[in-house]
């Protein structure tokens, strides 16, 4: 089922998430319904919170759903090692229509459980480990914006207030 996507102005999106405990049939049905709402709305990660819901879980698929074996599900994920650094524009589903350039290390390393809860590690390069960061970071309640400049920062939150002012957000 494809489920709404959050948009910013919603305290969920920057809320912590719990840590997720049972690896059970819901689970699985909020996977599925990650994994749909994400390729609904092009996008290449998912963070539960963005579909309202403060669970500790990511889907990614860098191949926008072309290649099977490239569907990551991450669920209590963290970093364990991150280095270099990448400078890339970022957008993001919960912030539809805005984009920055965002540093972000070129190479993370992961640690976390798939859907069946077996715990694992890999490391991701270059638009992989900025997901990897970008995904991560909406479970700790933190949006892309945060790490663009004050003056950037404020220009997107102007737009988005007239944009809920003339009823278009």
């Amino acid at each position: 089922m494809i489920r709404k996507i959050v948009k910013y102005g919603d305290p969920i999106l920057e809320t912590p998430t719990k840590r997720i405990e049972k690896f059970d049939d819901a689970l699985q049905e909020l996977v599925v319904d990650m994994f749909e709402s994400m390729y609904a709305a092009q996008g290449v990660g998912l963070a539960a919170p963005q579909i309202g819901v403060s669970q500790r879980i990511t889907v990614i698929d860098v191949s926008l759903g072309k290649n099977p074996d490239a569907k990551l599900v991450c669920a209590n994920p963290e970093i364990i090692h991150a280095e270099g650094e990448q400078r890339e524009e970022e957008g993001c589903l919960s912030l539809p229509g805005f984009r920055g350039y965002v540093a972000r290390p070129q190479w993370v390393t992961i640690r976390a459980q798939d859907a069946a809860g077996k715990q694992f590690e890999m490391r991701g390069e270059g638009l992989l480990g900025r997901a990897f960061c970008h995904e991560i970071d909406h479970l700790n309640g933190v949006l892309f914006i945060t790490h663009l400049s004050m003056l950037k920062r404020d220009i997107i939150k102007r737009k988005i207030r007239k944009l809920k002012k003339a009823g278009d957000w």
